[in-house]
């Protein structure tokens, strides 16, 4: 199904030319990432809750947050859309849903498009796998593609919400479209595989990682399923993110690199600080 998204014009446009990195992917921290990306500004995934803090995971349980956010809220510049992979606590939390505007649209799944007009969010837009919505501002264009993701195993998978990957398009100059992947909270599992196969020439893949265990269970990529999934999509630049960043991740970002490397694939990965900004080719 196609949707479309229409943004009036704020000046944002200008801000582009303005930003000295140009399309670009600042990492904030866990899987929250500030793109610039063909006119647009957007926002994955936000959660600024600070070290020491606790967010809700369902069913009673809780992780605490081991790092600071790059940013808090306030600090953000104007934002055209927000993309959240899935309503949980540790990618829209308690700060995001406290401080960020309610008018600001959001991009997400259908089942967490209900999660946050119960919070007062109704400008969004919910997606099924494959589904696209065209953002549209002035004379810019960008789409987004919902992605198949799987949160857990066999039927654990029925007990987390629902989740999508989501690849970004648009024209960067005629003829020459550019594409982005981000992968949500998934495990690898066959339904990856249609990805580069609808989306060849990926450029840049952002991969939650973190070997997330929760009652024991995996439920997000750890290095080897990152390093799978790397091979699986075939990004020329894979970005790892949400790692280490709260108590329920086993796998932390030291042990990808390490397997990566030891795949042969440690070339194309690019790690970052919280707070730096990868300027895409």
């Amino acid at each position: 199904m196609d949707h479309k998204l229409r943004l009036e014009p704020d000046g944002a446009e200008d801000r582009v030319g303005e930003d000295e990195d140009g399309d670009s992917v600042r990492f904030i921290g866990n899987a929250t990432v500030l793109l610039r990306i063909g006119g647009f500004t957007v926002l994955t995934d936000p959660t600024f809750v600070h070290r020491h803090e606790k967010v809700p995971l369902g069913w009673g349980l809780t992780t605490t947050r081991l790092t600071d956010p790059a940013m808090d809220v306030a600090d953000l510049p104007p934002l055209d859309f927000v993309l959240l992979s899935h309503f949980h606590g540790d990618h829209f939390d308690q700060a995001a849903q406290r401080d960020l505007d309610r008018e600001l649209p959001i991009v997400t799944t259908p089942q967490a498009q209900g999660d946050l007009a119960e919070r007062g969010f109704h400008r969004t837009t919910g997606l099924g796998t494959w589904d696209r919505v065209e953002v549209a501002k002035g004379d810019s264009r960008l789409r987004v593609t919902a992605c198949p993701g799987r949160h857990g195993p066999g039927v654990t998978d029925l007990l987390l919400p629902d989740v999508m990957g989501s690849v970004i398009e648009y024209e960067a100059r005629p003829g020459r479209t550019r594409r982005l992947y981000i992968s949500g909270d998934t495990l690898v599992f066959d339904g990856l595989r249609e990805i580069p196969e609808r989306f060849p020439e990926i450029e840049t893949g952002l991969l939650h990682l973190g070997g997330t265990r929760v009652m024991g269970i995996m439920v997000t990529m750890d290095a080897e399923q990152g390093v799978e999934a790397a091979r699986i999509i075939d990004p020329g630049t894979v970005i790892p993110i949400h790692y280490d960043d709260y108590d329920v991740f086993t796998s932390p970002l030291a042990d990808f690199v390490e397997a990566a490397a030891a795949a042969g694939i440690g070339d194309r990965v690019r790690t970052l600080e919280r707070g730096e900004t990868h300027r895409l080719p």
